[in-house]
């Protein structure tokens, strides 16, 4: 009996490969975007930046890419995306209490200043929500500064 050659094992590999791609297309992921209970009070410019570099995740106004609909990338962005707002959540902010505020505040400052946000696997694909230098100087000014 001859053994099956590479060529044929090979195509026996991709053929597996594009079924079990294609079948997990049927694991069902939410992207929820849940009504914005009330925005964040902010000045224009910072406001304007935050939307543009943040929001994504730290909002209920994500834009949900093409690829959020593509398994397994889909289930990598839902669960950040998840995270993030488990994190830090804009779109609730005047629930959050002073002090929840405060400490929103002061790690805003910390992952803005130390470049830590917004991730660089985010803005290797949105090169629109890299921040300059100047930009985030204002982040952590404006949050430096309160509420």
């Amino acid at each position: 009996m001859r053994r099956p050659g590479r060529r044929m094992l090979l195509k026996l590999f991709g053929l597996v490969a594009f079924v079990a791609l294609g079948l997990i297309q049927l694991v069902p992921v939410e992207r929820t975007n849940p009504p914005v209970e009330a925005d964040l009070e902010a000045p224009a410019d910072v406001k304007a930046i935050l939307r543009r570099a943040c929001y994504d995740c730290h909002s209920h106004e994500t834009r949900w890419p093409w690829y959020s609909y593509v398994a397994p990338t889909s289930w990598y962005v839902t669960n950040h995306v998840e995270e993030a707002r488990g994190d830090l959540d804009f779109s609730a902010w005047p629930r959050f209490d002073f002090e929840a505020q405060a400490e929103a505040l002061k790690e805003i400052r910390e992952q803005v200043s130390k470049g830590k946000m917004p991730l660089r696997s985010y803005t290797w694909l949105h090169r629109d929500a890299r921040l300059d230098p100047a930009e985030r100087e204002r982040i952590v000014s404006w949050a430096r500064g309160g509420r």
